[in-house]
C-alpha cells in the first residue's frame, strides 16, 4: 500500500473522514463543507485514496426524492490505521522542533 502525499487538503479529507461516525456518513459535499475545499480538489483526493485502498465507497440506498444519490465514502481498516499514522507522525514533526516553550 503506498503512501499518501500529506498535502493541507488531503489532511483536510483525511480529517473528516476520520470524524464521520455511522449516524454522519461522510459523503462528497459534506467532505466538501467541513474541509473547506472545492470538489475539484476533494474528489481527485478521494479517487487517490480509494486507488491506494485507503477508503471505499457507496451508493446511498435509502429514499433520496428531489435529488441524486449520495456516494458515502469510509475509511478501510487499514486507511484508518494509516491515515492515523499518518497524521500523527506529521503532528510530531511539526510540534517536535523543540518549541514547547521554557525560558528564553
Amino acid at each position: 500500500m503506498a503512501n499518501i502525499r500529506l498535502t493541507k487538503p488531503t489532511i483536510s479529507v483525511l480529517e473528516s473522514l476520520l470524524s464521520a461516525t455511522d449516524d454522519h456518513p461522510a459523503w462528497g459535499l459534506s467532505i466538501c463543507r467541513e474541509a473547506d475545499l472545492g470538489p475539484g480538489t476533494v474528489y481527485p483526493i478521494l479517487d487517490r485514496l480509494t486507488e491506494r485502498g485507503w477508503i471505499t465507497s457507496r451508493e446511498e440506498t435509502g429514499p433520496h426524492p428531489g435529488r441524486p444519490a449520495r456516494r458515502f465514502y469510509e475509511l478501510t481498516g487499514t486507511g484508518r490505521q494509516q491515515a492515523t499514522q499518518a497524521l500523527e507522525a506529521r503532528k510530531a514533526r511539526r510540534f517536535g522542533l523543540g518549541l514547547a516553550g521554557g525560558i528564553a
